[in-house]
């Protein structure tokens, strides 16, 4: 298959996983990254069960193909399937917009790896179909034009990051855990990602089982998991006088963080989710651990970003909506609200470039 993929820092570990398993993919990027990863590949820093180090997977060594274009210069009539790996207000840049809509055009199916759920995709689901969410993103207008049976989200749970040393072709990954992918409307497009499924979990090394899985589930709920972690640690990062790692948002206060991330699987099970959609809370507390970093979101606002993707306001919203709240919860959507405030009205913003 052909997957066209938005982002090419999240979206490389993706690619990677594709590109072993055979299938031929295009990274959207800006310039620059672009004459970058078309001349020397991506490298994908993984750590396989029972090593000590990561090894480095570089696009070169796979048997899928590799190459990296602009927005302007991408034809998404020419795949099998989008993925989107950008974080959300970046859609709203004019290039990145425009390649939107000729996305939307295309009616190909697209799988989000964002953190922040397409609005299309949250209209799939029976109780937010009428929902005022639009306030939640940098620009709604950018989903206007999307089939909602068209778009499925898919859990981005694995952790990586770009070593800042290093070339923006590299990432490193931290916490090696699986894609969460639910289905879309279309059998059609739902046997293509089964077959992605399968071919991903089919590949080894030397023997050796490769981590971070593509799985796929009938739920619309199964990606939802990712709000509880998401408001218990990563938009909790996000301090009035500075940032703190996901490790001391989750760990500095065990009792407050279960009390969030039970609240946020409530949510999730008045919309229409099944205790088996989620992930128990001892288990991501487990995994925070080793989360020794701020999240994105408390790293991009630290460093002057002046919009980021909203999860917490979007929670807050949905919550709203079927009579739900939660002081926590309102007290972090006003941190970062005045965080990035204060960053609109300072001097020229460093925002966190994902592309």
């Amino acid at each position: 298959m052909k997957i066209l993929i938005l982002g090419a820092s999240y979206g490389s570990l993706l690619s990677t996983k594709l590109l072993m398993a055979g299938h031929d993919v295009t990274l959207i990027c800006r310039s620059k990254s672009a004459a970058l990863i078309n001349a020397e590949g991506t490298e994908v820093r993984i750590k396989l069960r029972d090593e000590d180090s990561h090894r480095a997977f570089r696009s070169y060594d796979l048997a899928g193909t590799l190459d990296a274009v602009t927005p302007a210069d991408a034809r998404p009539e020419d795949y099998d399937m989008i993925s989107l790996a950008m974080q959300e207000p970046q859609y709203s840049e004019p290039q990145v917009r425009d390649l939107m809509q000729r996305i939307a055009a295309s009616r190909k199916p697209c799988l989000s790896i964002m953190n922040m759920p397409p609005l299309p995709f949250l209209r799939r689901i029976d109780a937010l179909a009428e929902a005022p969410l639009e306030m939640c993103f940098d620009d709604a207008s950018v989903w206007a034009d999307f089939e909602p049976g068209l778009m499925s989200l898919c859990s981005p749970d694995p952790q990586a990051f770009r070593p800042p040393e290093e070339g923006t072709n590299i990432l490193h990954v931290g916490l090696p855990t699986n894609f969460k992918a639910a289905v879309f409307a279309d059998p059609a497009h739902n046997a293509m990602l089964r077959q992605l499924e399968s071919d991903i979990a089919a590949v080894t090394v030397d023997g050796k089982d490769v981590p971070v899985k593509l799985r796929i589930y009938d739920s619309l709920f199964v990606p939802m998991a990712k709000w509880s972690m998401l408001l218990t640690g990563n938009y909790q990062c996000v301090q009035r006088d500075g940032v703190r790692a996901i490790r001391d948002a989750v760990h500095g206060d065990l009792a407050a963080s279960a009390d969030m991330y039970a609240w946020v699987d409530t949510l999730a099970r008045a919309l229409g989710a099944d205790a088996a959609d989620q992930v128990p809370f001892e288990k991501y507390a487990n995994a925070a651990s080793s989360l020794l970093k701020p999240s994105s979101a408390g790293r991009a606002i630290d460093g002057g970003a002046k919009t980021i993707e909203r999860v917490d306001l979007l929670v807050q919203r949905i919550a709203a909506s079927i009579g739900m709240q939660n002081d926590l919860l309102d007290e972090t959507v006003a941190i970062v609200n005045d965080r990035l405030d204060a960053n609109r009205f300072e001097a020229p913003s460093n925002v966190l470039d994902v592309a």
